[in-house]
């Protein structure tokens, strides 16, 4: 038995990229950051500061893309996926990332005013809980990253 999850709750770096495949399918890119904070021997306060690469397909995507925003608070569940590609100059690169399958909207949102208002635990609609496993499009050598 194996088991492949990621959860990560954190700040999205820029604003969503998305993007659609031949058949029409959305597909959006979204950079998440994840800090952790310690005390390091001399009592400093120390962040360190983790970038994660996650994709969202479908219904997902669609949802990204008309409600995240750069420095948005998210919630991410799926699984670590690393494939391969060729550069423009014939070099082979390696690329992780997240896939995926679950994402909530946290922490503060604008509503049509610009007045910021408090959410509560707000889940995307009922998209979110796309499953992309075995239908989800091979875009491997589609994407540039």
């Amino acid at each position: 038995m194996s088991v492949n999850k990621v959860i990560l709750v954190g700040h999205v770096g820029q604003d969503p990229e998305v993007r659609y495949l031949d058949n029409n399918t959305p597909v959006c890119t979204i950079r998440m950051a994840t800090s952790d904070v310690y005390k390091n021997k001399s009592g400093e306060r120390v962040t360190t500061t983790e970038w994660h690469n996650v994709v969202l397909w479908r219904g997902l995507a669609e949802v990204a893309d008309k409600y995240v925003k750069k420095g948005s608070q998210i919630y991410i569940e799926g699984k670590l996926r690393t494939r391969s590609y060729e550069d423009k100059d014939k070099n082979k690169k390696y690329v992780t990332e997240i896939v995926a399958d679950v994402m909530q909207l946290l922490g503060k949102r604008n509503d049509d005013a610009g007045n910021a208002t408090q959410s509560q635990d707000t889940q995307a609609p009922a998209a979110t809980e796309d499953k992309v496993q075995a239908d989800e499009p091979d875009i491997t050598n589609d994407l540039p990253f």
